[in-house]
Order: C-alpha cells, then structure tokens, then sequence
C-alpha cells in the first residue's frame, strides 16, 4: 500500500509540474494534467492533496469544473484547440492504419461534444463571485 502511495505522490508531482508549464504555454493543455494530480494526491496524502486545491493554479484552472460549475469559454476553447493540433498529429502520422484513423476520430469527436455539451460553461467573474459568497456564508 504504501508503494502505490508513493507512486501516487510522484506522478501527481509530476503532473503539477507539466501543468504549471501548460498554464503558461499555448500548446501545452494545464487541465489535464491538473485534474491528474488532484486524483493522485487525493489516492496519496490528505495533506498534498488539501495544499494543492489551495493553490491559484488549482483554482484558476479546476476549481469551477471540480465543484460542478462548468469552465470558462476561453478554458473550454483552449482545451479543445490543443486537443485537436494533438489529435491531428496523430491522425496524419497514422495515415497507413485506418483503423486507429477512425478510433483516433471518434474518440476526437467524442472530446468536442463533451466539451460543447457535456460541461457547462460559465463566464469568468461568475464562479469569482459565487466563491466569495460562499466564504461570506461559513
């Protein structure tokens, strides 16, 4: 038990860690690396796991979604701009296999309907606001 706890602990480390570069470059999405270490520290430590969601990098990023509220347009928008120039290496480096073309698709398919439908977008002071009421209320 306590090798699966540290190796929970290292690739949520590492996760933080490629997320904080995704924050800041373009191509490089943060979201999933970010919801990655919260699931490992969450399996991992109490402690990491409560000083992570405690972070701006948690909040800016994850918060909203991980409380049920959506994400922003523009997080949305990004998430899915990054997923397709990935997606799209793949699918032209895959250009003898048909079969992973098609499975590469649909699970591309799959992403953007998600995204457009599945999670709720929010503006940007929205969940700001929503946050500090709820501080005001406890």
């Amino acid at each position: 038990m306590k090798l699966k706890k540290i190796l929970y602990v290292i690739l949520g480390c590492i996760s933080v860690g490629l997320g904080a570069l995704g924050a800041v470059l373009p191509l490089l999405p943060a979201f999933p690396f970010l919801l990655l270490a919260a699931f490992c520290f969450a399996r991992s430590s109490e402690k990491l796991h409560n000083w992570f969601a405690n972070t701006k990098l948690y909040r800016n990023n994850l918060e909203s979604y991980v409380k049920g509220r959506g994400m922003t347009k523009k997080t949305k928008i990004k998430i899915m701009v990054t997923v397709t120039v990935l997606m799209s290496v793949g699918f032209i480096m895959m250009n003898q296999v048909l079969v992973g073309r098609v499975v590469l698709a649909c699970v591309w398919l799959f992403h953007i309907l998600y995204f457009m439908f599945g999670v709720k977008t929010i503006r940007a002071g929205d969940f700001d606001g929503k946050l500090r009421a709820e501080g005001e209320g406890n």
